[in-house]
């Protein structure tokens, strides 16, 4: 007998799975600790005028996804970023879907028209008409606080560079909304001392935002010290970094100082000068985090902005990077190592991108694991190229076979969009399908209150107690 597509017990393949998904999993709130929302949306409750606008979008808050499907399908650029009309663009997705069977993006698009429009037909371009005027009225009504709602959101946090000025987060605490907004620490201009008068620039604006003088190292550092403590005074328990892989060179700060002098006069430093910096940039961050007993996050192994060509056109984020394969044990072995031996150790959480990775990662948190708080050193979620299902499933795999899965913090978004809420119904599919496959074999004792507080851990709780952020009333 045929099964139709993404039916009720879509990525539950067991009687137990079934049962602790729609039991315990499904009705739980969403706790997205890391997201790459525009705040100013949530403040201003934007209503979007199409599908395209919620959907697709533009620039800095695209779906990169969706593009670089739509280009490896033969689409015209002017359809995607460019200047075709906003139905125009919605064809051409449309078009394109039926050619992404077996990549997420099948699933999560009709998920996606599921969740929010109560749309169950294929999206092609014979249906697209129908699906872009039946979702585009729902719009009318949707907007973004509702979406937050419907969904079921608690919390969200952010991703908001230190010149930031949190005008929005500040709007937003005014609102009274009943999901809780967080900005959340991102310094990472930091690190492109080697970008001459981009980086430059981009300290004139720290400067202006803190009002500290940043002319010579101790300035730099004050100011960002000013910007931490400002976030934190905004609800902010989160830091985050995406870099290659973990900065640890040996740098003491008489050594940062001059490289930071020569490169404030317009001195290029060199790629050892530069890691140098970084490397006690990112120090110098986890300790901060350490004080303020916040979680610091560790992006790890994305290969960024390889064309150049289009890099010059579009701008970076615009769906040219992949995974990259630099060697990450030694590096954070070493960090991890510098902090410990200093007493400045944050709760950190590793996200990797290379697959090869992960079994590094899973059992790195092992190392410095200290007592203090359960599951101290996450090894995060799927991450990018692999917050699909087989790409959770091996993060989850790897760290239960070598750490904790009942510690796990769980799911986030890392998304751009508002559509992606049912990327955390994807994630709890699956984990109560791995869950309930091992009851099913005798892996797992069929104990239904272990069982139960498993799921409700990682989906929710966990995250809860690990950030202590208070969380909505949704």
């Amino acid at each position: 007998m045929d099964k139709p597509f993404l039916p009720e017990n879509f990525l539950l393949s067991t009687p137990t799975s079934e049962k602790l998904y729609f039991e315990v999993a499904q009705a739980l709130p969403i706790f997205d600790y890391h997201c790459h929302i525009p705040p100013a949306d949530i403040a201003g409750n934007r209503r979007f005028e199409n599908l395209t606008q919620i959907w697709l979008a533009e620039g800095r808050y695209g779906d990169h996804y969706k593009w670089r499907a739509m280009r490896t399908n033969g689409v015209p650029e002017r359809f995607i970023t460019g200047d075709a009309s906003d139905y125009d663009k919605f064809l051409a997705f449309a078009r394109t879907v039926p050619f992404t069977v077996r990549n997420p993006l099948y699933h999560w698009t009709h998920l996606e028209l599921r969740r929010y429009f109560g749309i169950t037909e294929l999206l092609n371009e014979e249906s697209a008409p129908r699906i872009w005027a039946q979702a585009n009225e729902q719009l009318q009504d949707l907007t973004v606080h509702r979406i937050l709602e419907k969904f079921r959101v608690s919390v969200i946090c952010t991703t908001d560079d230190p010149t930031d000025d949190l005008a929005s987060h500040q709007a937003i605490r005014s609102r009274g909304l009943p999901t809780r907004i967080y900005p959340a620490f991102r310094p990472d201009k930091v690190f492109a001392i080697d970008q001459g008068d981009a980086f430059r620039a981009w300290v004139e604006r720290l400067e202006k935002v803190s009002g500290h003088r940043a002319s010579e190292l101790a300035g730099l550092l004050d100011a960002l010290r000013a910007r931490h403590d400002f976030f934190g005074s905004l609800g902010a328990k989160l830091s985050d970094h995406g870099i290659p892989f973990t900065y640890s060179e040996p740098c003491d700060e008489v050594e940062a100082a001059t490289i930071y002098s020569r490169a404030r006069t317009g001195i290029m430093p060199s790629e050892t000068e530069a890691m140098k910096f970084r490397s006690f940039m990112l120090r110098f961050f986890a300790e901060l985090d350490a004080g303020a007993g916040w979680t610091k996050q560790l992006h790890l192994g994305a290969l960024r902005n390889t064309n150049r060509r289009r890099l010059a056109e579009f701008g970076p984020d615009t769906g040219y990077d992949s995974i990259g394969d630099w060697p990450q044990a030694e590096p954070l072995a070493r960090f991890l190592d510098q902090l410990e031996t200093a007493g400045k150790l944050p709760k950190m959480i590793f996200y990797n991108l290379n697959p090869a990775d992960n079994y590094v990662l899973a059992t790195m948190i092992g190392n410095f694991q200290d007592g203090s708080t359960p599951g101290k050193l996450q090894f995060g979620s799927g991450w990018w190229f692999l917050d699909q299902k087989e790409g959770m499933e091996w993060q989850m795999n790897a760290l239960s076979s070598v750490g904790l899965l009942s510690r796990f913090v769980g799911m986030l978004t890392d998304s751009r969009s508002f559509m992606s809420y049912p990327r955390h119904e994807y994630f709890r599919r699956l984990l109560c399908n791995l869950i309930g496959a091992d009851v099913e074999r005798g892996e797992i004792p069929n104990d239904q209150e272990l069982l139960a507080s498993l799921v409700r851990g990682i989906c929710f709780d966990n995250a809860k107690a690990y950030f202590g952020l208070e969380c909505g009333t949704v």
